[in-house]
């Protein structure tokens, strides 16, 4: 009788602690997996972010040296030249 008693208290108890620790290990995985998606996705923004500002220095350095150029040439003046430059570097 005891051991009927026993046994019939100390399986479910038993199979609710195997659940319990189940559902941690799993959720412990979703919360995993869902911490690697949001970091993909920062490292992607970062990624682009990267991209266009490798983009406007490239413009930058351009639009500096087609201004340069038409200094060299003649074409504008000295004080036009670093009106321009500023005003580039400024935005």
């Amino acid at each position: 009788m005891e051991k009927i008693i026993f046994f019939g208290l100390v399986i479910p108890i038993m199979a609710y602690v195997l659940y319990l620790g189940g559902m941690a290990i799993m959720n412990g995985f979703k919360s995993k997996e869902a911490n690697r998606a949001e970091k993909e996705e920062v490292e992607s923004e970062g990624r682009e972010t990267r991209e266009t500002s490798d983009e406007q220095s490239t413009n930058l350095s351009d639009e500096l040296t087609k201004l340069n150029d038409l200094k060299e040439k003649g074409i504008i003046s000295q004080e036009e030249f670093e009106k321009a430059k500023n005003k580039l570097l400024n935005n």
